[in-house]
């Protein structure tokens, strides 16, 4: 056993050196840091996903099925949802306000559900309209065929473009040889939906026969992280590598990120997965991390309160606990700091209306991060 492992490793070690391509800097420990956390609510052991629906109040989601009202730190919980298939790290995923959310009441969020004839579940995308603590007019807008009893890789996140479209991501469901790579299947996708449910027709594979239409992109592992960016207005997705390789990527119509076909990850057993790492006709991550973080959630940090973060990523670290800066200059990451580090595993991180940064930790709840004032 032991001889296996240390094969494994100097397989691994191996394959690192053998990635010439840059892909960016060392990470730093932050120095003298300038703030302080304060606790928003507590007693949500899994905060998956979280929306401002006002600048007082947050709809958090408990992975475990229960979504909840946050407001001056009292939660109230949310009824109306639907049947939630909790398997693995499957569950009550992500949630979001609709752009129009202060008129039209519509919110989203993505769950596991074991909807259909097969056993298992597959993730599902769902508006609903908010009133008080209850959801109304509750609708599945999509949800992915080809249910697993598997437990991971079920995505999800969701974002908005300028246009008026939704997007959201479902994982391989641990089914890398298929799923990611055809088409005709769910999983390891971004899709795009209008916002009533209905496929646009200049979907990319709107025309092709046998194709999920609402697919945008393909090629992707378990996407945990999406945004808009704030400038460009681009689709930008990180996603779970496996034994290295999570991936930053910048989301176009059609595109396929590649995996199984390539990838700068190993097998968890230091085993390879492939021998390729970049491929005619796949995308190239616009960052990837060797060894993984884990991300999950991320932000653009574009307020004054913290002027050296400002136009810079914030990313959610699940296993080393921390939340990472990457500086970002000519449309390359320049600088990667360590921020909280220790805090927990970050599962999601949001901009609030009042410019701050708000994390929600696993097994502490959501927390805010306070600028210090300046010393006399």
């Amino acid at each position: 056993m032991k001889k296996i492992r240390f094969l494994s490793l100097i397989c691994y070690l191996f394959f690192i050196s053998s990635c010439a391509q840059y892909h960016g800097p060392e990470i730093k420990n932050e120095q003298s840091p300038k703030y302080i956390t304060e606790t928003v609510v507590d007693g949500i052991d899994i905060p998956w996903g979280m929306a401002f629906i006002s600048k007082d109040e947050i709809l958090v989601t408990e992975k475990s099925g229960i979504l909840y009202r946050v407001f001056k730190g009292e939660k109230t919980e949310v009824s109306g949802l639907p049947e939630v298939y909790v398997r693995g790290q499957g569950g009550l995923l992500d949630v979001a306000t609709a752009p129009d959310f202060e008129t039209s009441k519509l919110i989203f969020f993505t769950a596991s559900s074991s909807d259909g004839e097969s056993p298992g579940g597959n993730t599902a995308l769902y508006s609903a309209e908010l009133d008080a603590d209850t959801l109304t007019n509750l609708k599945k807008l999509y949800k992915g065929n080809e249910n697993s009893k598997k437990g991971q890789h079920w995505g999800s996140r969701i974002a908005f473009d300028n246009k008026g479209y939704i997007y959201f991501s479902i994982g391989d469901r641990g089914n890398r040889e298929v799923n990611p790579q055809d088409i005709t299947r769910d999983g390891g996708k971004i899709y795009r939906l209008n916002l009533d449910g209905s496929i646009p027709t200049d979907n990319p594979f709107y025309n092709e026969e046998a194709s999920k239409k609402a697919i945008y992109s393909f090629g992707h592992r378990n996407p945990q992280g999406m945004l808009k960016h704030p400038q460009t207005g681009a689709i930008w997705v990180h996603e779970h590598g496996p034994r290295g390789g999570d991936e930053i990527n910048i989301i176009s119509a059609g595109k396929n990120y590649g995996w199984p076909k390539i990838t700068y990850g190993i097998n968890y057993s230091g085993t390879p997965i492939t021998k390729d790492r970049d491929l005619l006709g796949l995308e190239q991550p616009f960052y990837y991390w060797i060894p993984s973080i884990a991300p999950s959630g991320m932000v653009f940090s574009t307020s004054e309160n913290y002027p050296k973060w400002k136009n810079n990523l914030l990313v959610g670290s699940l296993k080393f606990e921390y939340l990472e800066l990457l500086v970002i200059e000519n449309n390359k990451v320049r600088e990667r700091h360590k921020i909280l580090e220790g805090i927990g595993r970050i599962r999601n991180v949001k901009q609030g209306p009042d410019g701050l940064i708000y994390i929600g930790v696993e097994g502490k709840g959501v927390l805010k991060i306070i600028p210090k004032p300046p010393t006399k």
